[in-house]
């Protein structure tokens, strides 16, 4: 084998795929290996590429021409079916980073690498054009909680590194008693959140478990609402009450109570009650709805201001980041008090009128008096019907007494007009560079 046909997966992993005319399929993702008793190094099978759609396909190396620093290059059709791994398959950023090894080596057991964790595999092509996993990159087992700590906060990984060959490791292909997910995280930091909850569908539920352990709360809730139903009680199974507790806290009511309803009613009781209170009482009012119904659907934190409130103040409102769109398109103007249930609605703004008027006026002067507000126990269908009728991504939420509790988007009604597996849904296609 020559050494500059040596690539390392950490340096592969998002590297822009393109075919032989030069347009981009994808980016790659992960590096496919198969374990054999045949030979010490694992063979490389495929890699794994992100390509539009969010989709991640498999490559075979056989279609792999040329991986230099910039880019892979491809050759003949792609498969476009989504990647699914086999029981005889590992993925090496997946599975094999961050894994606790015990190098067998003299010379690094001397060295004090006899356990070591797993920052990189390197891959090599044979003379016979077949790629195969020869080196690892190994750095020091066994640091301080205070070096962890250090390098957690400077993202800088501390502890001696070495690079050993692949068949002085061992426990590469034993199944891992415990694995951080630190690496992983890093190969797919550039990922949106609904990009690497894809991503985490596809790991197994132990791995899945492993990432959840290392995101912090408010990233592992927005997963969350991305993930199908199973994947999210499987990932709040795992958690301790208490963090359980808190990552309901962090995620939007509306998704927070539809895990919730899915869970045991004794495990969801016991997580409300470590809850703070004033976060707990709108689930409680969402869980008291119908699922299929505006109460069931409604978010409880829309934009809301009282009538004196200015047109400024408005748009530094929805102007946010962190204001989901739907919800960023209209704001309910109210008595006080200003949070769900509120005093006496009055009515709503759209953002294009608050772009129209001055600043300095008040949102009371420019309110739609004309929409209709939902009724808390309004069906599904009464929903939808009104949303597509008159053109609109969210609609109010009201109770009997004319105090807003909520809005329903856009976005909770497609979640249950969809088939229950959208998310999951596999597409066989094929197209030709």
């Amino acid at each position: 084998m020559s050494a500059s046909t040596r690539v390392f997966v950490a340096r592969l992993t998002g590297l822009s795929v393109f075919d032989p005319l030069g347009d981009q399929v994808g980016r790659v993702r992960d590096v496919v290996v198969m374990f054999t008793r045949a030979r010490p190094e694992p063979r490389v099978i495929g890699l794994v590429v992100e390509v539009p759609g969010r989709r991640r396909v498999f490559v075979p190396m056989t279609r792999v021409t040329s991986i230099d620093a910039g880019a892979v290059i491809t050759t003949g059709l792609v498969n476009m079916r989504r990647f699914e791994q086999r029981t005889n398959e590992t993925l090496v950023a997946a599975e094999l980073f961050d894994r606790t090894v015990t190098v067998t080596a003299p010379d690094a057991r001397a060295a004090g690498f006899d356990r070591a964790t797993v920052e990189d595999v390197a891959i090599e092509q044979s003379a016979r054009r077949d790629w195969y996993a020869v080196k690892v990159f190994v750095r020091q087992a066994g640091l301080s909680s205070a070096s962890r700590a250090m390098s957690r906060l400077t993202r800088r990984r501390s502890g001696k590194t070495m690079l050993v060959d692949i068949h002085d490791v061992a426990g590469l292909h034993d199944e891992a008693p415990a694995q951080s997910a630190e690496r992983l995280l890093e190969t797919y930091d550039d990922l949106k959140v609904a990009d690497l909850a894809e991503v985490i569908h596809d790991l197994n539920p132990k791995r899945r478990a492993e990432v959840a352990a290392v995101l912090d709360d408010e990233r592992l809730a927005d997963i969350l609402e991305e993930l199908p139903e199973d994947d999210q009680v499987e990932i709040i199974a795992g958690l301790d009450n208490a963090r359980a507790a808190d990552v309901l806290e962090a995620m939007e009511p509306d998704d927070a109570a539809d895990l919730l309803a899915d869970l045991p009613p004794e495990q969801a009781e016991q997580l409300l009650q470590l809850m703070e209170p004033d976060e707990a009482a709108p689930l409680r009012r969402l869980l008291s709805y119908d699922e299929k119904t505006a109460g069931g659907m409604m978010t409880t934190e829309p934009v809301i201001l009282a009538p004196e409130a200015t047109i400024a103040e408005a748009l530094a409102m929805v102007r946010r980041e962190e204001l989901a769109p739907a919800l960023a398109t209209m704001v309910y103007v109210c008595r006080p008090p200003l949070e769900a249930p509120t005093g006496r609605y009055l009515g709503l703004v759209h953002i294009q009128r608050l772009l129209r008027d001055p600043p300095h006026a008040p949102v009371g002067s420019i309110i739609d008096k004309e929409m209709e507000p939902l009724p808390a126990h309004a069906s599904l269908e009464h929903v939808t019907r009104t949303l597509a009728t008159y053109n609109l991504v969210s609609l109010p939420v009201v109770d009997d007494d004319g105090r807003l509790l909520g809005a329903v988007t856009v976005d909770d009604v497609l979640d249950h007009i969809l088939p229950e597996d959208w998310r999951e849904e596999r597409h066989e296609l094929e197209v030709k560079p």
